[in-house]
Order: structure tokens, then sequence, then C-alpha cells
């Protein structure tokens, strides 16, 4: 039998045959993945779908976009002391005024509890519900702690034109906490809570939620606790 020696032209159109396979199948390899890239950057950079439910948040007027997330009623009270001190620093340092400024607080989890009104403080055991004591007075309050009776209280903020979402879905899980400790109608109350809200209040779906959507408006997101 006859063997091709490696140098023969025979053996030189053998090795080029395999290197032009294996460079055919490299160029499948990552030239498609080339293709696939110029194809999404064809399509232009990714973007948030928007929904109606969120549109509020970009009524708000302002030059500059920021929101808290406050989950415990410590992080709503930092909160609100975050707002006031940068309502005061936009003013003082940059000439803002409070409608220059488009600030939101999430009350979610914990916090949900203080974006209802005192009407609802003095008919449901709210203060119960997440077991909170005012550090002030040392007692268990019927009426909203951090509505009015300070420099940076809810009401002063929302008078300032600052906004609050309010978690529907923590609303449910006080309502269904209220109604076994009363012997109510959970539905009810929960209808009740939403229907006194404190000024300035959008209820929406979740107060996570919101965390992902205002991000996506372009506010600047901030950690209340």
């Amino acid at each position: 039998m006859t063997r091709t020696a490696p140098h023969t032209p025979l053996a030189r159109r053998s090795f080029l045959t395999r290197l032009s396979a294996g460079a055919a199948a490299f160029g499948a390899a990552f030239g498609g993945g080339a293709v696939v890239a110029e194809a999404q950057t064809a399509r232009g950079p990714w973007q948030p779908r928007r929904h109606a439910q969120d549109d509020w948040l970009d009524r708000l007027p302002g030059q500059h976009r920021l929101i808290f997330d406050a989950t415990t009623a410590e992080g709503l009270e930092r909160s609100l002391t975050y707002t006031r001190n940068y309502l005061q620093a936009s003013e003082t340092t940059y000439g803002l005024k409070s409608a220059d400024v488009a600030v939101v607080i999430i009350a979610r989890h914990l916090a949900t509890v203080f974006a209802y009104d005192d009407s609802m403080w003095a008919k449901y055991p709210l203060a119960q519900t997440i077991n909170f004591i005012d550090r002030r007075t040392k007692e268990s309050p019927t009426t909203n702690s951090y509505w009015t009776g300070r420099d940076f209280s809810l009401e002063t903020l929302a008078k300032a034109g600052v906004h609050y979402a309010v978690c529907q879905m923590a609303t449910k899980v006080f309502a269904d906490s209220i109604a076994r400790r009363t012997s109510g109608d959970a539905d009810a109350i929960q209808k009740d809570l939403l229907a006194h809200l404190i000024p300035n209040s959008h209820a929406v779906a979740a107060g996570i939620v919101t965390v992902n959507r205002g991000q996506e408006c372009g506010y600047t997101l901030a950690h209340g606790g």
C-alpha cells in the first residue's frame, strides 16, 4: 500500500480542507453571535415597559426625582427626616423649591399603617397589629404618630408636595388581622382603610413593585429601613 507523505501536494490539500472546515465552524459559533448582537443593537437599548397604573409617578412635577423605601415604623421616621433634609438642602444650596423636586415615600410592610388617617387609627387596633409603641409617649397610640406634631411630619411633607405610595398587599394583611381581632369583615375593613389614606397617597398593587417602577421612571432609590 502506498502511503502519502506529509509533504506531498495531496497531504497539503487534505490539511487545507480540514483548516477550511474548522474556520467555517468557528465562524458559525462566533460569527453567528455577532449577527445576533448586531440585530439587538439595531433594535436599540432595552427600555422598560410602561403601565397605566404607574402613570402617576411620571405626572409628578420636578426636575429631580427621589423615592424612599420604608418598611418599618423606624424606617418611615428616617424617611421623613431624610426627606426634610433633602428639601432643605435643595432649597438652601441649589435654590430649588419643593415644586422643583419630585419625592415619593413608599409605605410598605409594617410602615403601611402610617398611610391611614387618624380616623382609622381610632377605629381599628393598628398599633397592635405591628406592636408599635410611640417612643415619645411610651404608649400604644390611637392616632397616627407620624401624621402631625413635628416639623417633618407626614402632613408637613404632604403640604410640601411629597407623595406616598401605599401597599395594597400589606393593607389586605392588616385587614385580615384586624378582622380576626374584632370578628369583623376583612374585605369591608380593607376597603375602609384604602378609602381613608392620608393626603397625596396612591394605593399601589405592592410597595415592592413601586420600588421597581420608580427607578424605571427615573427616580433615585433611597433606603429608609
